[in-house]
């Protein structure tokens, strides 16, 4: 297929601008599948800092400033048409970027559109515009599918993956114990200090980590501040997971719900790179990722703090345990949690065609 493809090199645009994530998991995958693409010239920055359309401000900004991205857009997704026939548009776009009668435009094309999005776990209001513009929307939240369909979107569910090209074990030493990549919020730091207090050398590198005072409240907070760092570069994420014993994955979001019931949880893109990566992956429980790794066997979950240093201090003292459980799932990640199978499969359901299939390592 000839793909008109519009969407941002990676989502940490303010916490990791040199990131390329999203050209990884995205942009490669479809182009592995044998896909001509056909990508969108526009710099996304001014909108990402006006998000949200609940805020006055941000909203008023969105309005004023989306119809320029909506007409650069259609200029030149129609110029590549007129030069040979687009067969799909595929962006990740959010209610900010496009007025919605500008995808609609597309439809009466004949182009099939299709956004993918990843943060509608809390943050749907975000897409929810938009959303009934496209033919299809690609939703990796199962529990947020009757949300799309109730403002009249057409959702497909398709879970996050991760690209075999991109994450892969590297030969390097194990240097450390347990670690984390990943932003400091929530319960991240105090299930990290309840290593530190148990013996355990865990570390954090990410947005935020490398504070000089975020809120140390004891002698363990000390100590695990000086044990983190700022953000690491994409290639030095995927290199972290072999150089670790046991990496660490949370589930919980960033924002709490108002009303007090529990923290939203989702699958993540984490957990899929991870195994992919050779890693041994502990991560907090949540019974829908256990629908694509089986636990205790190819991750392995854990409840809360005290069930986080007690595993962790079983599997580095289990070698060959952890190394039957790491390797696991890195052939199960392989053989069904690629983003080319995933593209595939969606495709497939939405009656797209699709040019071929990569010849992956493997």
């Amino acid at each position: 297929m000839r793909i008109f493809y519009a969407a941002a090199a990676s989502p940490n645009y303010w916490g990791l601008p040199e990131s390329q994530l999203w050209h990884a998991n995205l942009y490669l995958p479809l182009a592995d599948l044998g896909h001509e693409l056909v990508t969108f010239d526009y710099d996304y920055g001014p909108h990402n800092n006006h998000l949200d359309p609940r805020v006055p401000s941000q909203r008023e900004f969105m309005l004023r400033h989306r119809p320029a991205l909506g007409e650069a857009l259609l200029r030149q997704l129609k110029a590549a048409h007129r030069r040979r026939p687009i067969d799909l548009f595929f962006s990740y776009f959010y209610s900010a970027y496009v007025d919605p009668e500008a995808i609609r435009e597309i439809s009466r094309m004949g182009i099939p559109t299709v956004n993918w999005y990843c943060n509608a776990s809390y943050q749907f209001d975000l897409v929810a515009e938009v959303a009934p513009a496209y033919d299809f929307c690609l939703v990796p939240e199962k529990f947020r599918l009757d949300d799309y369909r109730r403002v009249g979107a057409n959702p497909v569910y398709c879970q996050e993956a991760a690209n075999p090209t991109v994450y892969r074990p590297h030969d390097v030493p194990a240097e450390f114990d347990v670690t984390f990549v990943g932003q400091r919020y929530g319960n991240r730091p105090m299930h990290l200090r309840r290593l530190v207090e148990a013996g355990i050398d865990a570390r954090a590198w990410g947005p935020r980590w490398d504070e000089q005072a975020w809120g140390a409240r004891c002698n363990a907070d000390e100590e695990l501040a000086r044990r983190c760092g700022g953000p690491l570069s994409d290639e030095e994420l995927v290199v972290m997971y072999s150089r670790s014993r046991i990496s660490l994955g949370f589930s919980a979001v960033a924002h709490r719900p108002k009303d007090g019931s529990p923290p939203i949880k989702q699958v993540r893109l984490r957990d899929f790179e991870a195994p992919m990566s050779g890693a041994f992956y502990l991560v907090e429980r949540f019974d829908e990722l256990a629908e694509f790794f089986e636990p205790g066997k190819e991750v392995v979950f854990f409840e809360d703090e005290e069930d986080l240093a007690e595993k962790a201090a079983y599997y580095l003292s289990h070698p060959a345990e952890r190394r039957r459980i790491r390797n696991a799932g890195l052939r199960r990640a392989r053989a069904e949690h690629t983003w080319q199978k995933r593209f595939e499969a969606a495709f497939g359901r939405m009656g797209i065609g699709c040019a071929g299939t990569a010849a992956l390592a493997a």
